[in-house]
């Protein structure tokens, strides 16, 4: 899965590398993104401007419009027939700029985060989907990100991870497929050797911490024969 994520850069480097987008604002920048926050996509419908919005998929159909969290990851494996993502994996997808997200290994009753990005040094873009619920005028837009098994490098904490689309041909081809199968078949575990993983400070496992901090290399303790 992916339940946290950061978005620490330049309104000049998100530029370079999504020269179709228009980042006329000053990005708010985050290094510790939670469910049911805000987040920047850039949706198929609208692929020029860069969207502030809320984490956690609220389907178009959702009787009180509550974003409860469930729906943040969308799973790649039968997206297509999931009540909740079966129309915005067909005319609602999105991307999703991070340049870091963290997984969690299990070591006993505690949880140890890591923080996992490309090795390029470049911001990663997930694959996402979008929808909009109406009550009246007022129109609630939200994403989830979809999940994959994970690819070597992060198997040794997690076996799940998100749909990272590592270059520009495959980026285009996510927002503008207008078949289903073309879309499905770009959802596949990223290759090995695209990404680098270190442990990071516990502090990321609250919401309330957001700090450069959060993302600064925590050495591993030595083992017994270390």
């Amino acid at each position: 899965m992916c339940g946290r994520f950061s978005l620490a850069t330049s309104k000049e480097k998100l530029q370079q590398q999504l020269p179709f987008v228009e980042a006329t604002e000053t990005l708010r920048i985050s290094y510790n993104i939670a469910p049911t926050q805000h987040a920047y996509i850039i949706t198929n419908d609208q692929p020029e401007r860069l969207q502030y919005v809320v984490w956690g998929l609220v389907p178009h159909w959702s009787n009180d419009g509550k974003n409860t969290g469930r729906l943040i990851n969308a799973r790649r494996e039968g997206i297509e027939t999931k009540s909740s993502f079966r129309i915005p994996v067909r005319k609602r997808r999105c991307l999703v700029p991070a340049d870091s997200f963290y997984e969690w290994r299990r070591e006993g009753v505690k949880k140890i985060p890591y923080r996992i990005f490309l090795t390029n040094g470049d911001l990663m873009l997930f694959a996402g989907v979008w929808d909009v619920w109406f009550d009246g005028d007022y129109g609630l837009k939200t994403f989830s990100i979809i999940t994959t098994d994970a690819n070597a490098d992060v198997a040794a904490i997690h076996n799940r991870m998100p749909v990272i689309l590592p270059n520009a041909d495959l980026q285009k081809q996510w927002l503008e497929a207008d078949e289903l199968d073309d879309a499905l078949h770009i959802l596949q575990t990223p290759p090995e050797g695209l990404l680098t993983m270190y442990r990071v400070s516990e502090q990321v496992n609250s919401v309330v911490n957001n700090s450069p901090d959060l993302q600064l290399e925590v050495p591993e303790p030595p083992t017994l024969f270390g």
